[in-house]
């Protein structure tokens, strides 16, 4: 009997839980309830200028100027070594894999890029013309140091 009761409570108690979050909870979803499914946007369109992309703050990893669809990147094929390899470079005027992934943990240098930098998109990422799900009041690194700087000179 007490398992029925807990039961029959826990079942109360996630029927409010859902309502409380259908009426209070924010999502990205503004006017779809969240029990309902909504047409999805369509897919954002990738970013293909080939123009290097200034970087917002130090050791940030390039952003991909071009399209990856249909790029394999497994254990047997990496497609971006096709035009970014030191030996590709020369042909197709990309710019070469950064010594860094040549490294090992020991940080020994290898003749081939390193296993724990094989897999280009754990880090890099291509851009899409999506339009941000969240507004966004990021500051890159020269706007801060400016900042710093104008409020030595008033001190």
């Amino acid at each position: 009997m007490k398992r029925i009761a807990m039961s029959l409570f826990a079942a109360a108690s996630l029927v409010a839980a859902t309502a409380f979050a259908q009426e209070n909870v924010s999502t990205l979803r503004p006017t779809t309830p969240l029990a309902e499914n909504d047409t999805p946007a369509p897919m954002a369109k990738p970013v293909n200028s080939d123009l290097r992309q200034v970087r917002n703050y130090p050791e940030q990893p390039p952003l991909i100027p071009h399209s990856i669809d249909n790029y394999q990147i497994d254990m047997n094929v990496n497609k971006c070594l096709t035009c970014h390899s030191r030996t590709a470079i020369e042909i197709s005027q990309a710019p070469m894999v950064s010594i860094t992934h040549f490294m090992n943990r020991e940080n020994q240098f290898l003749a081939s890029v390193t296993p724990r930098r094989y897999f280009c998109t754990q880090c890099h990422v291509p851009q899409t013309d999506a339009r941000p799900l969240v507004e966004n009041d990021f500051v890159d690194v020269d706007a801060v140091l400016d900042y710093i700087k104008s409020k030595e000179g008033t001190d």
